[in-house]
């Protein structure tokens, strides 16, 4: 019973297939093609040629006996003919067209121009214009395959260091500003040891003055341009261009990948290492640049090219193309906008909000149409969430200076690591002044920033960098509390003022503080060396006052007792000085030679002055050079080793006495 209903089923099949081809095809040639349908989705359809018996006399219609209009349509069409028995032989073949030869590839051509105008003219049977049609299907379906082979055999691979190396030697686009890594207050690094990247190789340059590049080999372009054009005017404009789309597609985001852009979620961003979010962050910054400027800008030359007929084809294979990998970046640079913020992450920030900026005018040329609303509004919010996260950071760490709290103080009174975090930054900022200077614009500013310092000439730039070394200032005031000596309070402000107008003096920093800020601070420097003699000095050199010594007379034992203790308590204080001065650090050169000086010219006289007086006095007794252990000189080249920041066993006159000075009196050293 089932191998009944079996053979049962197969007639019904055949004769009802049959029944299709005798009701639609007016010709053997479109009865041939519908059998050749039929028989891909059943092999037992394709004895239906049976049914057909050949004719000596070309004709070309089974069912057209006794019928003078039949007659006359079996006639044909010479050139459907030819332009048929092309398709058809190319049908049968698995080769490709254009890579047999360039005359096999015009010959396909002109068969489909052929068919293409044999279906636009205005006398055309009913069977020539089935045939064409048929015959048309057939050749598009074709041509589609060969532009996909065309278009992927001649992709031009793109090598990533190539391409940077080429674009780098001709532009510097695509270099990233602020590669120094900002450490933590506590352990910053110094930064003469940083490598600081000048505006120049940051950018500057177009990137218009790059050489093209080529995504596509320009000898594949024309042919596909060929195929292009006769799909387009045969009404496949939409297959031809879902083709292209779908292998660009591809295309632009395997050149992604190249240039090192992998795509993250928001989540796998905001759980990332700093370290490595650095790298990624740069790595976006360069793909967004060469993407945009440098690859879709070619991508859409190539779409204008091939599709040369199609103003709208155009537009909508670039789109569909190119919109996935912009989505891609956009995304990345969404999900930095909302991470968490840090004072390291302004520079790369602010790179990435500088790409972006640069390139949202490309995408308004590049992009029309639905998705020109869609990338674009997506880009400008992008951009804007970048700046809010820049003025955030900013502001951010403008606070955290302020409130910036270690207590421990710094050896010798060198420069905190403070000064030197806050000026390493804020040198940075110069290159972004640009920017900064329209994402601060309406910024509200503290009331304690407007100072004296602050005029209504300066720059937004300027008036924030202004509250933030103020900020700085007040800090390192408190920090000098720290140190117990007073003297070494003053050694210690003295050494960060002077550091940080250094800093200022030799940046382009200057033109936004102004000079008469630098001045001010000056003067400041000045004043803590008053402060700093005064503290350190003043106990040492009222042991040198003659007041109630007498004359120059004879001295009785009793004088000769104070004089004693005036020698003794001159040498003791001098020695504390030196044992704990020689360790103080002045890091300025200028600085150091300056305040040696404001001592010698203080103690030197004084001394000079006291020892010609009654040094003399005590000549002959016993234990003299107990109590006259220095000459005026020796004093003078003990000044020397002042401020060295020598080591603790090292900071021991007994070593400079040694070496440098060979007395034939007995006289003990300092601190015997």
């Amino acid at each position: 019973m089932a191998a009944a209903a079996r053979v049962d089923g197969h007639d019904k099949v055949i004769a009802t297939a049959q029944q299709i081809v005798k009701s639609l095809a007016t010709s053997k040639h479109a009865a041939e093609d519908m059998i050749r349908i039929l028989s891909g989705f059943d092999n037992r359809l394709s004895t239906m040629n049976d049914l057909f018996p050949s004719t000596d006399s070309g004709c070309n219609s089974p069912i057209a006996e006794g019928s003078d209009h039949r007659e006359e349509a079996l006639a044909g069409d010479p050139r459907l003919d030819d332009a048929e028995e092309v398709i058809r032989r190319w049908e049968i073949s698995n080769s490709l067209i254009w890579e047999a030869s360039t005359e096999e590839a015009c010959e396909y051509l002109d068969a489909v121009d052929e068919l293409v105008s044999l279906l636009e003219s205005e006398p055309c049977s009913e069977d020539l214009r089935s045939r064409a049609e048929i015959c048309l299907q057939i050749s598009m379906a074709r041509l589609e395959d060969e532009f996909r082979h065309l278009m992927v055999r001649n992709t031009v691979p793109l090598d990533a260091d190539v391409l940077r190396s080429s674009i780098r030697r001709i532009s510097g686009s695509f270099a990233c500003g602020a590669d120094e890594t900002i450490e933590d207050f506590e352990g910053s690094a110094d930064e003469e040891q940083q490598q600081e990247a000048s505006p120049e190789e940051r950018g500057g340059s177009s990137i218009s003055d790059c050489r093209k590049i080529d995504l596509v080999l320009p000898e594949a372009v024309c042919d596909l341009k060929e195929i292009a054009d006769r799909m387009v005017l045969a009404g496949y404009g939409r297959e031809i261009c879902q083709v292209y789309s779908s292998i660009r597609r591809d295309v632009l985001d395997e050149y992604l990948l190249i240039l090192g852009y992998e795509r993250m979620s928001i989540e796998e961003v905001q759980r990332i290492e700093w370290q490595t979010l650095n790298e990624k962050m740069k790595t976006w910054i360069q793909a967004m640049k060469i993407m945009v400027r440098v690859l879709l800008t070619e991508e859409k030359n190539l779409c204008e090219q091939i599709f040369a007929s199609s103003v709208d084809l155009q537009e909508e294979c670039f789109t569909n193309a190119a919109k996935g990998c912009i989505m891609q970046l956009l995304n990345f640079g969404d999900a930095i906008s909302i991470c968490q913020r840090s004072a390291e992450k302004l520079f790369r920030t602010l790179d990435m909000y500088e790409a972006l900026d640069d390139v949202i005018p490309v995408f308004h040329s590049l992009i029309s149409g639905d998705a020109h609303n869609l990338v674009c509004s997506e880009a400008e919010e992008i951009k804007k969430m970048l700046a809010d996260a820049v003025r955030g950071i900013f502001m951010d760490f403008a606070n955290a200076v302020q409130k910036e709290a270690s207590r421990k103080p710094v050896q010798g009174g060198e420069i905190h690591p403070l000064s030197r975090y806050v000026m390493n930054y804020v040198k940075l900022l110069v290159d972004y002044s640009s920017s900064l200077n329209v994402l601060l614009d309406n910024e509200d500013f503290p009331e304690e920033g407007k100072g004296d310092d602050c005029t209504e000439e300066m720059t937004p730039l300027g008036r924030h960098l202004l509250l933030l070394l103020s900020y700085l200032e007040t800090n390192l005031e408190q920090k000098s509390k720290n140190y117990e000596d007073g003297g070494l309070q003053f050694i210690f402000l003295m050494n960060n003022i002077l550091y940080i107008v250094q800093k200022i003096k030799d940046s382009e920093l200057l033109k936004f503080v102004g000079d008469d800020w630098v001045r001010k601070r000056r003067g400041q420097v000045r004043q803590h060396a008053t402060s700093y003699l005064r503290a350190s000095w003043t106990k040492v050199l009222s042991y040198l006052k003659d007041d109630g010594l007498g004359g120059s007379g004879s001295f009785n034992s009793s004088l000769k007792i104070v004089i004693k203790e005036r020698f003794k308590s001159f040498n003791l204080g001098f020695e504390e000085l030196y044992r704990n001065q020689t360790a103080w650090k002045v890091s300025d050169p200028q600085l150091r030679e300056e305040l040696r000086i404001s001592i010698s010219e203080k103690i030197i006289p004084a001394y000079r002055a006291f020892f010609g007086r009654f040094g003399s006095q005590l000549e002959g007794g016993r234990n003299v050079a107990k109590y006259v252990k220095y000459t005026p000189e020796e004093l003078e080249n003990y000044l020397s080793d002042f401020f060295e920041g020598l080591p603790g066993p090292l900071n021991h006159p007994k070593r400079k006495l040694n070496s440098h000075y060979s007395l034939s009196y007995q006289r003990s050293p300092i601190c015997r």
